[in-house]
Order: structure tokens, then sequence, then C-alpha cells
């Protein structure tokens, strides 16, 4: 009993290690959305592209090897997508206010 209790633990330091690696990476994501919103921003282009995102999830659905399944992978970054979206908005208006100032 005592060894699957370390092992638990174990294998929760990983996970942990590995939800470190994910925000960063996360992070790494939204500055690139952000500088590709402040691009779309001087073009006057929508935020929202329908057939972009339906293009980054299937991409990411096309490489995963599982254990989630291409259905979980998906709302997984349609959550991400969403997120990202939220922040090139956010962005935006505040740049529009910082100008209107």
């Amino acid at each position: 009993m005592q060894k699957q209790f370390k092992e638990i633990e174990e294998l929760r330091i990983k996970i942990d290690a590995i939800d470190r690696q994910l925000v960063r990476l996360l992070n790494q994501r939204a500055t690139h959305a952000n500088q590709i919103g402040e691009i779309k921003r001087k073009l006057g282009l929508p935020v929202y592209v329908p057939e972009r995102e339906e293009q980054v999830i299937e991409n990411v659905k096309k490489s995963n090897p599982g254990p989630l399944s291409g259905e979980a992978i998906g709302r997984i970054y349609e959550r991400i997508i969403d997120e990202s979206r939220r922040l090139e908005r956010e962005e935006m208006e505040r740049k529009l206010k910082k100008n209107e100032e």
C-alpha cells in the first residue's frame, strides 16, 4: 500500500511539471494571438474567423495520438480559442480606449 501512495505522489509531481509547461505554452500561444489581433486591428479585420478556428481544431485532432479522444481535444481547443479571442478583443478595446484619450 505504501508503494502505491509513493507512486501516486511521483505521478502527481510529473503532472505538476507538465501543468507548468502547459501554462508556459498557453501564454506563448496567447502572446502570438495578441500579436495577430494587433495586426487584425490595423487591417480592420474581425477577431472571429470561424474557418481558421475550424482549421486549428482539425489540425490538433489530426496530431492527437491519444489517449484523449479527438472530440475531447476539440473541446479543449474550443475553450483555448475562446479565451484567445476574448484576450484579442480585450486588447483591441484597451488600445482603442488608449487612442481615444
